[in-house]
């Protein structure tokens, strides 16, 4: 018998023994010895702001203007000026204001004339209120590689 032949008569003996003899085979554990490999995770967050932004704008004194065609002041151009007080919830702001404006008349009755006149007191001009939500959404993906 020749090399090969004996180990095939030996695996064939080995088979038919252990078919015979009604043994159970026992396996042994295999525990993986990895020497590289990866992992990857994925992170997803998703925040809500919600702001609100209060503008308030303020005039602290006074703007007094006059113009026109056709008229003429009556004494003296500028305003009278004084300061005015006024107390809200408990609480007092006082400011220079015109007190008194100047009087414009008409130079020729019945003739024709131009004449503007704008006063802007102090206090609160402008209040502007913004309110916004804005949604961030943050993805991450990571993956690590592990070698021995």
């Amino acid at each position: 018998m020749t090399h090969s032949g004996k180990i095939m008569w030996s695996i064939a003996t080995s088979v038919v023994v252990t078919f015979i003899s009604g043994v159970t085979a026992l396996a042994v554990p295999v525990v993986p010895n990895f020497t590289q490999g990866s992992m990857t995770s994925r992170t997803e967050t998703t925040q809500t702001v919600v702001e609100t932004i209060n503008s308030m704008d303020y005039n602290t004194g006074y703007q007094y203007s006059a113009t026109g065609n056709g008229v003429t002041v009556n004494g003296n151009l500028s305003p009278t000026t004084g300061a005015q007080n006024v107390t809200i919830n408990g609480v007092t702001s006082s400011w220079t204001g015109a007190t008194s404006r100047p009087q414009f008349v008409q130079e020729i009755p019945g003739e024709a004339f131009q004449f503007t006149e704008t006063y802007r007191g102090p206090g609160l001009s402008n209040q502007t209120i913004i309110q916004r939500t804005t949604e961030v959404e943050s993805v991450t993906d990571t993956t690590s590689i592990f070698m021995q």
